[in-house]
């Protein structure tokens, strides 16, 4: 899925924000929530108005799973078949919110990194999300 150089690329940008799972998790479940309201009805379990250590903690765990699939490029599938099944036959999540949730997270990459979030990186995170998507919504069929 991605070249040598995609990969250093996808690490090296993790490594910009590794450490700050839950603070850049919790922006992107708000940007998530604000930009697409419906995506709330998939986290119920935050109620109406989530508060910071609710979108911090669940912040955390949506980018720890990132964090997982950044350190197994070489077999998504297989690292992140559990999150797939959870998401697909558990929490019965509307595959089309996945390209949501990716495009969010750019924007929160590229508001925090700026700079160094060149256009290259976001054309490979793009590249990089969009597998980890695909993954994630296989077990629907």
């Amino acid at each position: 899925m991605l070249s040598a150089q995609e990969r250093a690329h996808v690490a090296q940008v993790w490594d910009l924000i590794a450490g700050h799972e839950a603070p850049f998790g919790a922006e992107l479940l708000l940007r998530l929530f604000t930009v697409y309201p419906s995506t709330k009805a998939y986290f119920k379990h935050l109620g109406d108005r989530p508060d910071e250590v609710q979108l911090l903690s669940h912040g955390q765990r949506v980018l720890e799973a990132v964090g997982v699939a950044v350190r197994h490029m070489d077999n998504l599938r297989a690292a992140l078949s559990p999150l797939a099944e959870l998401h697909a036959h558990v929490l019965r999540v509307d595959p089309t919110n996945f390209p949501l949730l990716t495009q969010c997270f750019q924007v929160v990459l590229a508001s925090h990194l700026q700079g160094e979030f060149t256009v290259e990186m976001q054309a490979v995170w793009d590249k990089f999300l969009t597998g980890l998507a695909v993954v994630l919504t296989e077990k629907y069929r």
